[in-house]
């Protein structure tokens, strides 16, 4: 990631510290209001809409990224915990100025999306990519699902692929571009380092083949699993043919029903 590490050089220092901390602060703030006074239409006037945008309601541009999940009381507490600590996991990891990069790529994306399709959307996708990114680097992560079972994030992170991928191909347009832009952040960070790993992988695959070859090769097996001691019959070359060990021979000799009974018995073979 060069151009982040001179982006970083160069603008560093206007990073938000602890972005996370506020984003979960005023999430809080607007369920209380909208706890305790349900007639506020708080999330009406936060919400992501392009129409509304264009007759000069520029906030919406971000306050969308305020609106708390519907939850009840006791689960916010909680949804919104889980937030802050995969926003600081991220930022001790990656530090302020790439978190914000992420974050703020995330809502420039999903601002695009939704004046494309013309509809708007909530922070849902976005907050999804955060924890994409952190099951991606904390993979052995386990936190208590149902405060009992313990689970490792990146199982969790991989039912969210699958509701991502669902969603692509079962959702209306709207819904599809909300999910698509959701990864558009997670593959600019991490997709470098996914091509790089699966072309690791098949250079492993296909250095094991080469090595298992020269085994085979120089062994004189070919990839055969029985071959007679005396004769040098193998299975494929008689498909048919029964191969046995021989019991008086001292050591492991196997041989062609042709040559089990007709060898010279080796001794002390194993000395």
């Amino acid at each position: 990631m060069n151009i982040l590490n001179n982006l970083e050089r160069r603008f560093g220092r206007y990073a938000i510290p602890q972005l996370i901390v506020y984003i979960v602060g005023i999430n809080a703030l607007v369920y209380m209001l909208r706890y305790g006074m349900p007639q506020s239409d708080a999330i009406g006037k936060l919400w992501l809409d392009p129409h509304l945008v264009l007759q000069g309601e520029i906030w919406r541009l971000f306050t969308w990224i305020f609106i708390p999940p519907s939850a009840s009381l006791v689960w916010i507490f909680f949804i919104l915990y889980f937030s802050y600590m995969v926003g600081i996991g991220l930022e001790h990891e990656w530090g302020s100025f790439r978190l914000n990069v992420y974050y703020f790529t995330g809502m420039a994306a999903t601002v695009l999306a939704a004046f494309i399709v013309g509809q708007g959307t909530t922070a849902i996708y976005l907050n999804l990519s955060l924890f994409l990114a952190f099951a991606c680097i904390f993979p052995d992560f386990e936190i208590l699902l149902f405060f009992i079972l313990p689970v490792k994030v990146k199982y969790l992170a991989w039912i969210n692929w699958a509701f991502i991928a669902f969603t692509v191909l079962t959702a209306p347009l709207p819904g599809k571009a909300a999910a698509l832009v959701s990864v558009a952040n997670y593959f600019l960070f991490f997709g470098a380092d996914i091509i790089s790993n699966a072309k690791n992988r098949g250079f492993a695959h296909q250095r094991r083949r080469s090595f298992t070859a020269k085994l085979e090769k120089g062994s004189g097996r070919k990839g055969t699993m029985h071959k007679c001691t005396v004769c040098g019959v193998t299975e494929d070359d008689d498909p048919v043919m029964d191969f046995r060990y021989c019991s008086t021979c001292e050591g492991h000799y196997e041989y062609c029903m042709k040559h089990l009974k007709e060898h010279e018995h080796k001794k002390n073979a194993g000395a």
